[in-house]
């Protein structure tokens, strides 16, 4: 994968120069030039940082379809939602493809006994959903509730969470957050 021309467009897509996503990240934009020529490569600490000011998550960098054709269609189809998962959790991304998304959307689906990891999330922004079957055990803070079928949840990210599904089958939520996280 060639992370200059990927970078490159990517940051077109968004409509920023590089002197603007220079200015954002706090580097010089003969940085954000050699990286995108493949002059240097850069780590992966330093590419995130760079993809902060974008902002872009690692994941949808490197799972970005860079040909999005012309396609202004409203609407999104099963297959047209690419699964961002991890942790054997699934995370069904909706409208990955618009340049100027600002927020996530998310169909999850999680197997029975998974769970966001050890280590609580922690992040800029708000999130919200909805459980839509099985039984999810959300913890906020200090709050931890067990949700079913029809339940909510809405917080702002900078608090801790976790979601963990405790029930013997999958899990179904729908759910948004802003600014996008994938």
């Amino acid at each position: 994968m060639d992370i200059g021309i990927r970078l490159q467009a990517v940051r077109k897509q968004k409509g920023l120069s590089q002197r603007e996503l220079a200015k954002r990240v706090g580097v010089t934009n003969s940085t954000i030039s050699l990286i995108e020529q493949n002059k240097v490569s850069p780590s992966v600490s330093s590419l995130k940082k760079v993809l902060d000011g974008i902002p872009i998550s690692l994941a949808e960098f490197f799972t970005l379809e860079l040909d999005q054709g012309d396609d202004d269609s409203p609407f999104f189809n099963a297959e047209q939602q690419p699964d961002l998962g991890t942790n054997g959790i699934h995370y069904y991304l909706v409208g990955k493809h618009l340049a100027k998304r600002q927020m996530c959307i998310l169909r999850e689906v999680m197997p029975a006994g998974s769970d966001t990891g050890d280590g609580m999330l922690v992040h800029v922004g708000e999130e919200g959903g909805v459980v839509i079957s099985g039984q999810v055990e959300v913890t906020v803070g200090e709050h931890v509730r067990v949700l079913g079928p029809g339940a909510a949840y809405y917080f702002e990210s900078r608090q801790p969470h976790r979601f963990r599904n405790i029930g013997a089958v999958e899990a179904i939520l729908v759910s948004a957050s802003t600014p996008p996280t994938f």
